[in-house]
């Protein structure tokens, strides 16, 4: 399908189907019409597999929203997704974040696998640029994210589950560029993610710049095992960044490694 020109379209959004292939031609978008809602997604990858998705532009409209609260207004959402290839996206004035990556809403155990996001755009969304609450084979490759900020965490990617269901595999964040993200350039928050169930992670940063951002460029936060079992890595190769480096609070030291090698700061 090929999508030409400027599209308005309500908060219903629109569901991808499997084996579809999706372009936006030069200059075309979607955007949100006036609304007052603090849920939406613009564009849903729901349970589907083997779309490719190229070069959408999609606007939430934030200036366009009378709500007042809330925090759940994506452009694209994703999950329980297989197989997926999104190329050069542009999100921006989400409510919420620009692309969420999460398990199947219907499916058990049915989590997000195999998606790569290439030289994703984010500005002006309220909650983040992204956020990944579950998934394993997840790429992003030469992402901006930037000016994100209204709502917390307001991180430019945050790596957040929210419960022990979730999965941490061969998450890899390639040459990510962050500025100006309130919340701080990329979050992990490991909270609510110990349980019953062992876990295993691998997250894997390389090239990360932030140029400034107000809530720090790296922190890693808030694992308590209390006797439950979360181990792997976290990792940060040659990262650039202005201000300052690793944050690493309330991090139980039997949790996964977090290492950060051939860091420049200022």
């Amino acid at each position: 399908m090929l999508i030409t020109g400027k599209s308005r379209i309500d908060v219903a959004g629109l569901d991808l189907r499997t084996n579809s292939h999706v372009r936006f031609a030069s200059g075309a978008s979607i955007k949100l019409l006036a609304h007052n809602t603090d849920t939406y997604e613009i564009l849903r990858l729901a349970d589907v597999d083997n779309v490719t998705l190229e070069s959408p532009y999609l606007d939430g409209s934030k200036e366009l929203n009378s709500a007042k609260s809330g925090e759940w207004g994506m452009g694209i959402s994703i999950n329980g997704a297989t197989n997926c290839t999104i190329t050069s996206p542009t999100t921006i004035n989400c409510w919420g974040d620009g692309i969420y990556i999460n398990n199947s809403d219907k499916k058990r155990n049915g989590y997000s696998t195999n998606i790569t996001v290439n030289s994703h755009h984010a500005t002006g969304c309220r909650r983040q640029g992204v956020s990944i609450i579950s998934g394993s084979g997840i790429t992003f490759n030469s992402p901006l994210w930037e000016n994100i900020g209204g709502t917390a965490p307001g991180a430019g990617l945050d790596i957040e589950p929210n419960d022990n269901s979730a999965v941490f595999q061969n998450i890899r964040i390639v040459s990510p560029t962050t500025n100006n993200c309130a919340g701080g350039g990329i979050n992990v928050y490991f909270g609510f993610f110990p349980g019953p169930v062992n876990k295993t992670v691998s997250i894997s940063i390389t090239g990360h710049t932030d140029t400034g951002s107000p809530g720090g460029s790296f922190n890693v936060q808030g694992l308590q095992l209390n006797g439950y079992v979360v181990n792997g890595s976290i990792t940060s190769a040659n990262p650039v960044w202005k201000k300052t480096g690793l944050s690493l609070e309330d991090w139980d030291k039997g949790g996964p490694t977090v290492t950060v090698s051939n860091a420049r700061i200022g």
